[in-house]
């Protein structure tokens, strides 16, 4: 069993900062790539950044050069760091992890519960 837990989100205003965290606990050998997408209602979830086991880090368009995405391997752990945030980052933004299980050869995406992010004009 493998968890994804987000925590971070909350109410900021136009401007502000956030950080995004998710931790991966249960039954892990090893987590390739994470990434953090974010969903509106009635809006297909995208992407946002994402970040593999060497560092890689490749962002969407709207959030180049504002978020950071970042990982600790030994606590399994994803960041997301939101600066400059604006109305149009309002969203859920969930947590995606490509595992690997014991006994598996290959992973599997998990994803976190959600954390809502509203920034208010």
């Amino acid at each position: 069993q493998v968890q994804l837990v987000e925590s971070g989100g909350g109410l900021v205003q136009a401007g502000g900062s956030l950080r995004l965290s998710c931790v991966a606990s249960g039954s892990i050998f090893s987590i390739n790539t994470m990434s953090w997408y974010r969903q509106t209602p009635g809006k297909q979830r995208e992407c946002v950044a994402t970040i593999t086991t060497t560092g890689n880090t490749n962002y969407a368009d709207s959030v180049k050069g504002r978020f950071t995405i970042s990982r600790d391997n030994a606590k399994n752990t994803v960041y997301l760091q939101m600066n400059s945030l604006k109305p149009e980052d309002t969203a859920v933004y969930y947590c995606n992890a490509v595992i690997i299980t014991p006994g598996r050869l290959w992973g599997d995406p998990y994803w976190g519960q959600g954390t809502q992010v509203t920034v208010s004009s």
